[in-house]
């Protein structure tokens, strides 16, 4: 009866281990009895960020591949890392909650997360209160480097430096193109991210001497945004600001083009209007839309096309901004650990602090460095602006602005036919 009963116990934990590798719940990289380094990922995997969340999950992986077959992390005799994942659903609690699963649990060596701010937010506490270093690849809202931390430490432009970067380009666009533009609407998820976005808007219009003449939150759950398109139509807003999922940024740009909504612009941000989704969806109707990003497929740094492709080929889509950050992440780790040369958390967090990553596969977004200033935030991220249009092999993404960054003949089109 033992016997009998230790071979279904075995076949039990095999079936329980199949189970939660097929849900993609855990990844096991290394053969039984290797060194690892446990890196948890929250990220949303269901609900209104599920596309993006998927993105990070799919950049995360082909870094664990590379950095993996590449012999692991030398200074820990070639540990491998062993990623484990969490479903935010993109909300707050649930994201707290798997932080500590996680930490306490699984008993990860290094966080990554949330995407979603409003979730990145009260998770890094959970990091800072165990002191676990916790890398947010891209989640916007200020305050997440605001709280005085010492385990977070963020890879994207934060969001005043997002929209102050929309507000240059708009004034040199008009100053390129002789246009001038005096009324604004905003329109926003209603979440952290998009609040965050809309208070700097309202502070950098009034001190540009714009007019406002639309403020307006909506849920990104929504399936119905014509009420929100009739009031942008009514508003009489020459340029009108966004900030979306994938889901609603869909539906939004279908409703602008069915209520035949006329603007000088369209200003996006990134999100879900940079997902892959979204020009599928949107087709035409996307035709001239602006977009800030913090990474494009033709910016000009080493590495990115081959990236990029085998990105493609893998997964059928191009690489996004946020997935390529998530993927700089997984690099950024490796370049913490083999400095530190331990799994202790302080001294991973030492080495994070003390960070100053200029090359290798991980670099291949559009500014030199990263380095993270006291707060824990990447000084050196910066961003680009992109067009949407066809100039003759489809619909598709176009640096425009630095103009140091824009594509060599393209000259864009300001304002919208």
């Amino acid at each position: 009866m033992g016997k009998k009963l230790m071979f279904w116990q075995t076949i039990g934990t095999a079936l329980v281990v199949a189970f939660f590798m097929a849900a993609g719940l855990i990844t096991t990289p290394a053969m039984a009895g290797d060194k690892v380094v446990r890196v948890g990922n929250i990220i949303p995997l269901s609900g209104p960020s599920a596309s993006v969340g998927q993105q990070g999950k799919n950049a995360r992986e082909l870094a664990l591949e590379e950095i993996n077959t590449a012999g692991g992390i030398k200074s820990l005799g070639g540990a491998k890392l062993e990623l484990f994942y969490a479903d935010s659903e993109s909300k707050p609690e649930k994201g707290v909650a798997e932080a500590e699963r996680l930490i306490n649990s699984q008993k990860v060596n290094v966080l990554t997360g949330c995407w979603n701010s409003a979730v990145t937010y009260p998770t890094s506490a959970v990091a800072e209160r165990y002191g676990v270093p916790f890398i947010v690849p891209v989640s916007v809202s200020d305050k997440i480097t605001d709280q005085g931390f010492k385990n977070v430490f963020r890879i994207a432009a934060k969001d005043s430096w997002w929209t102050r970067d929309q507000f240059t380009f708009l004034k040199d666009m008009q100053k390129e193109f002789g246009t001038s533009v005096k009324k604004l609407a905003f329109v926003y998820e209603n979440g952290d991210w998009g609040k965050g976005f809309a208070g700097q808007w309202k502070q950098l219009a009034q001190e540009a001497g714009y007019e406002v003449v639309m403020d307006e939150p909506y849920p990104s759950t929504a399936t119905d945004l014509s009420p929100v398109v009739q009031k942008i139509r009514r508003s009489k807003a020459e340029v009108l600001m966004l900030v979306s999922n994938a889901a609603d940024a869909i539906l939004l740009t279908n409703t602008l083009a069915e209520y035949k909504v006329k603007l000088k612009a369209i200003i996006t941000s990134g999100g879900g209007h940079a997902d892959p989704s979204f020009l599928t969806a949107a087709g035409k109707n996307a035709q001239y839309i602006f977009d800030i990003v913090e990474w494009e497929t033709d910016v000009n740094k080493v590495g990115a096309k081959e990236t990029n492709d085998k990105y493609k080929a893998k997964y059928g889509t191009n690489l996004t901004g946020e997935a390529v950050d998530a993927y700089l992440a997984m690099y950024l780790i490796k370049d913490a650990l083999e400095r530190a040369g331990s799994l202790d958390p302080d001294k991973i967090r030492q080495a994070l602090a003390a960070t100053d990553l200029k090359d290798g596969p991980g670099m291949i977004v559009g500014y030199d460095a990263v380095k993270f200033d006291a707060t824990g935030q990447n000084q050196n991220a910066s961003l680009v602006m992109v067009q949407i249009n066809d100039i003759g092999k489809g619909l598709e993404r176009i640096s425009v602005w630095p103009k140091s960054a824009r594509r060599a003949g393209y000259t864009p089109v300001f304002p919208k036919p």
